[in-house]
C-alpha cells in the first residue's frame, strides 16, 4: 500500500482535478441517467458537487466512512454515518450514483457496494487492487503511488532565488 512516503507521488492541482472529474462526467452521462448521488466522505463530496451540477442531480447523499486514520495508511474501517432512507428505499441503489475520489484497496468500495449493490459506482482515480469494484473511472495509477489531492496540499512561502543564492 502506497503511503505518503512512497516514492511515487502523484500531486494533483484543483484545475488537474476539476478537468478528470469533468472527463469522469462526461462517461457517466452516457451511463445513466441517475436519481440520486451517494458521495463516500471525505474525498467524494467534491467531485460528486461537480458531477452534480453537471449531471443536474438534486439529490446527493452521504455515507461516511473512516478507513484511512492517519496519512500514513489504511487502518480498520468503521462507517460513522450510514446512507438515508431515501437512498437505501431505491431497490438497492438502482437509479443511484455512488461518487468518491480514489478507490485504493477496494476495502470502502466494497462496504458501499454491499450497501447498495445495484448503483453504479465511479472514481475519478482507481487503483488496481480496487479498480474490479469501480463501473467507471478516469486515471488509474499504480498500487505503490500516493495521490496527493489539493486539499490536503497547502501553499507555502518560497523565498526569492536570489535571496536564497547569497545565503
Amino acid at each position: 500500500m502506497a503511503t505518503p512516503s512512497s516514492d511515487k507521488a502523484f500531486p494533483v492541482s484543483w484545475d488537474q482535478f476539476h478537468r478528470d472529474t469533468r472527463a469522469l462526467t462526461w462517461r457517466l452521462s452516457e451511463k445513466g441517467p441517475f436519481k440520486s448521488i451517494v458521495c463516500i466522505t471525505r474525498g467524494g463530496l467534491v467531485p460528486a458537487a461537480i458531477i452534480a451540477r453537471e449531471l443536474e442531480i438534486k439529490v446527493i447523499e452521504t455515507v461516511c466512512i473512516a478507513s484511512y486514520h492517519s496519512y500514513t495508511g489504511q487502518g480498520e474501517l468503521k462507517v460513522l454515518k450510514g446512507i438515508g432512507d431515501v437512498i437505501t428505499g431505491t431497490n438497492g441503489g438502482e437509479g443511484v450514483l455512488v461518487v468518491d475520489d480514489l478507490v485504493d484497496t477496494g476495502k470502502t468500495a466494497r462496504v458501499v457496494r454491499d450497501m447498495l449493490p445495484k448503483a453504479h459506482f465511479a472514481t475519478v482515480y482507481a487503483k488496481p487492487a480496487g479498480r474490479p469494484l469501480v463501473d467507471t473511472y478516469v486515471t488509474e495509477v499504480s498500487q505503490d503511488t500516493w495521490i496527493y489531492f489539493p486539499w490536503d496540499m497547502g501553499f507555502t512561502f518560497q523565498p526569492p532565488i536570489r535571496e536564497g543564492a547569497n545565503a
